[in-house]
């Protein structure tokens, strides 16, 4: 298996997580009401597997290693805008939450917030996973031999499976210093 393999299978799910919120904005448009429960779980997706597991992967493994080899000037400058994205979709994730902690607080004016963050998240990952997919992720295997193809499908495991430790360690030790 070549190591875009489980980058783009996570893809698809962040695409469907996409699509749901197209669902959540007219579903809050018609109601004028905002499930909350659905944002705080949105926010955690994004934080926890979209970022944190799957960004984490491609900006602290793969784009890393393709930083060591001599990269088209095309390549270059769509990991440029990629990581740029990274950093969008992160600050548009936090506004996401700062605005359903002012609406669970009664702010009925942080519902427009809301709206927004679902709508620029909603529009950045089609186009955005589009460009990963088809743009670099194919291509780049070129510049890797086999034996770099599997040594980076490791670390994507071995980055997989201390995920879940991470998280609740640092569950446990927010609630330690408490």
């Amino acid at each position: 298996m070549k190591p875009i393999g489980p980058l783009m299978w996570e893809h698809r799910l962040i695409e469907k997580m996409a699509r749901l919120f197209k669902m959540e904005i007219e579903k809050n448009t018609e109601q004028k009401n905002v499930n909350t429960g659905f944002i705080d779980a949105a926010v955690d997706f994004f934080r926890t597997y979209a970022d944190r597991t799957h960004h984490g992967k491609e900006e602290n493994i793969l784009f890393k290693e393709l930083a060591k080899k001599r990269l088209t000037p095309e390549h270059a400058r769509i990991i440029d805008e990629l990581m740029e994205e990274h950093v969008f979709a992160r600050k548009t994730v936090r506004r996401l939450s700062e605005a359903n902690e002012q609406y669970l607080k009664g702010q009925e004016t942080a519902r427009k917030e809301i709206i927004a963050c679902l709508t620029e998240l909603a529009n950045l990952y089609p186009p955005h996973i589009e460009k990963e997919d088809k743009q670099l992720f194919y291509p780049c295997m070129n510049y890797f031999s086999q034996e770099e193809q599997d040594s980076i499908l490791q670390k994507f495991y071995e980055f997989d499976r201390n995920m879940i430790h991470e998280k609740y360690r640092k569950v446990v030790e927010k609630y330690e210093s408490h």
